[in-house]
């Protein structure tokens, strides 16, 4: 009667929209595990008073998503070397002195869900082409240069953004002018959608893909709508295509361990469940 029941959940702002309650939930209940795991609408100026009264009330971590990927690594106590490398972290566990270990598991997500989907792709066999320079993009490109992707081709609408990246990751990284986007997809074996270009209530993802490989391996972050524009487009001229869902599957599976003691599957089951 003295075991505390573990408590996890998902902090942004908003967050009302976000399916990880669901995900966790799903896997909560699939393996009679005792928890709980809710959404939590956190403004900035509270995060961090948030986040050390957790452990108190028997939370085990939390996943952070927008806006606030930033900002936890200044409230971390320690940070992995992958998620300082990226800027950012995406998943929190509360040590059972009450320190906080921020991770970033995007990147790994990202990979996994290329592999499960994707099995035949080869990430050493050629260039990859990587649209957007975010907080996601910082987290696939580590995971693309860990791969052994040779060469990440990288178009932002600003710049600098894509700039920065190479000053952080390094030579195998190329700025593309954001007007010659579409020039970076020839010969590219792999293409990664990190934008919010093709997301419902976003810009339509316009750039042409004349240059693209049918050979190519083609994915895309956006899961709403679960099929997007250059997904079809892709698909269409006989590309390999993955969605985005699978990245959120395999990103949260990590946490779901670590808190809950439970590898948990991702696969069809846990896919449907989620959108349906």
């Amino acid at each position: 009667m003295t075991d505390r029941i573990p408590l996890a959940g998902v902090i942004g702002h908003p967050i009302a929209h976000s399916r990880s309650p669901r995900l966790h939930g799903y896997w909560l209940n699939r393996y009679d595990l005792k928890g709980h795991y809710v959404p939590m609408d956190v403004g900035g100026n509270d995060l961090a008073g948030v986040l050390r009264h957790l452990p108190k009330a028997g939370f085990v971590g939390v996943n952070i998503t927008i806006p606030h990927k930033e900002a936890v690594l200044k409230i971390a106590d320690v940070v992995t070397d992958r998620a300082a490398l990226i800027g950012a972290a995406n998943t929190l566990t509360f040590l059972p002195d009450g320190r906080i270990y921020a991770d970033n598991t995007d990147g790994t997500g990202f990979i996994a869900n290329l592999r499960q989907n994707a099995p035949e792709w080869q990430p050493k066999a050629g260039p990859a082409a990587v649209i957007g320079a975010g907080g996601a993009a910082r987290a696939i490109v580590a995971a693309l240069i860990e791969a052994g992707v040779p060469e990440i081709r990288i178009a932002n609408r600003t710049r600098a953004r894509a700039e920065g990246l190479r000053h952080d990751f390094g030579p195998r990284v190329v700025v593309q002018d954001w007007i010659q986007a579409a020039n970076m997809l020839e010969d590219a074996t792999t293409v990664v959608n990190t934008s919010s270009l093709g997301m419902a209530g976003k810009p339509d993802f316009r750039i042409p893909l004349d240059a693209l490989s049918p050979t190519a391996t083609v994915t895309d972050i956006v899961y709403t709508p679960l099929r997007t524009t250059l997904l079809d487009e892709a698909a269409a001229m006989g590309c390999v295509t993955v969605d985005g869902l699978g990245m959120l599957l395999h990103q949260a599976a990590p946490g779901f361990e670590r808190w809950f003691g439970k590898t948990p599957e991702v696969d069809e089951a846990t896919r449907a469940f989620v959108l349906g």
